[in-house]
């Protein structure tokens, strides 16, 4: 569409939208024309938001206000018409510094580099945390409580998980041990897709060698882990900045709603997984998807990926719909680019 309209339009829907992810404010016609290049008229300026408007890019929030962009005017002005912004120097040297360090887990790192996107884009930063696709390197049982148990896995590529599970309560500490040592003689160096069916009939075949109890223990352990997208982790940090441009109980709403979206995460989880097919940073506007439609918010993801270049997982933001798109693409994808060098 944005061929279709001429370099006038173009001039005067550009800083419409500037105007906008400034301000948060609808602008009108007198504005506009003060910002123009060229000098055009307010009354000039006023029949192109008609046509404007009439043509799905802009809306009136009320009768004598001036307009809004839509959500199919911003994704047009994202698409068509956006020029990115360059990091600063000082940005750049934030997130390496940030994403640095020797030693630390993988999850580590995410955590903290969604706590800076978070910070550096005044947006609540998100990040879906890598599967365990690489052959294992180690495997462990920690008992934590009666009932609660973390399973520990080091993979091959460096990343370290943590995972909670159930266990029968009273077990012995051997029982632990056994399943340690069990699981580890049978998955170090192999993913667990490659040994899932294999130990499981294992353990179906020589049920009455392996004691009972730690049996349970390798078959929850192995469940966990071999379960789908669904059970990757989801880490959100900086939500309450999604809260600092609400002035509408209505939009509180909206906003409480995405929030219970993000803790049971099934169509967060849904929405970032498309970012593995892709290249690129992906960007979500308004109702362009599910989880935004009713939200007034978007959400900038970029995938990150192995040595082989295989997408592990992505990270991204969320924020308002106007927020500062030239600004936070690159840094989005400089981040995932980071990420992707560092646990490459």
């Amino acid at each position: 569409m944005i061929t279709e309209l001429n370099e006038r339009s173009r001039e005067i829907f550009r800083n419409i939208v500037e105007a906008y992810v400034e301000t948060g404010e609808p602008i009108g016609s007198r504005t506009i024309s003060r910002r123009l290049s060229v000098k055009v008229s307010p009354a000039t300026v006023r029949n192109v938001m008609a046509d404007l408007e009439e043509a799905g890019l802009l809306y009136a929030p009320h009768t004598s206000a001036g307009r809004l962009p839509t959500d199919a005017g911003l994704r047009l002005f994202v698409d068509g018409l956006l020029e990115l912004g360059n990091l600063t120097e000082s940005e750049r040297r934030d997130i390496e510094s940030r994403c640095a360090g020797a030693g630390r887990s993988v999850e580590a790192l995410l955590e903290d580099a969604t706590s800076m996107l978070s910070g550096l884009s005044h947006c609540a930063g998100l990040v879906l945390a890598p599967k365990t696709a690489s052959p294992l390197r180690h495997i462990e049982f920690v008992n934590l409580s009666p009932g609660r148990t973390m399973v520990v896995l080091v993979a091959e590529n460096g990343i370290v998980e943590n995972r909670l599970i159930e266990t029968p309560a009273g077990l012995p500490p051997s029982a632990f041990v056994e399943a340690t040592n069990y699981l580890s003689a049978r998955l170090v160096g192999r993913t667990i897709g490659e040994a899932h069916d294999e130990i499981m009939a294992e353990l179906e075949a020589h049920r009455a060698e392996l004691d009972e109890l730690t049996t349970r223990v390798v078959e929850s352990g192995l469940a966990t882990w071999a379960g789908s997208d669904t059970d990757r982790s989801l880490i959100v940090r900086g939500q309450a900045k999604l809260l600092e441009d609400v002035t509408a109980v209505a939009h509180l709403e909206q906003i409480r709603g995405l929030f219970e979206a993000l803790e049971t995460k099934e169509l967060m989880l849904k929405i970032l997984s498309l970012a593995d097919n892709a290249e690129g940073v992906q960007i979500f506007i308004g109702s362009d998807n599910q989880l935004f439609s009713m939200t007034g918010c978007s959400m900038i993801v970029g995938s990150y990926q192995d040595s082989q270049e295989r997408v592990l997982g992505a990270i991204g933001v969320i924020g308002p719909t106007r927020m500062n798109y030239a600004r936070i693409i690159p840094m989005v994808d400089y981040t995932a680019k980071m990420i992707s060098r560092l646990i490459g």
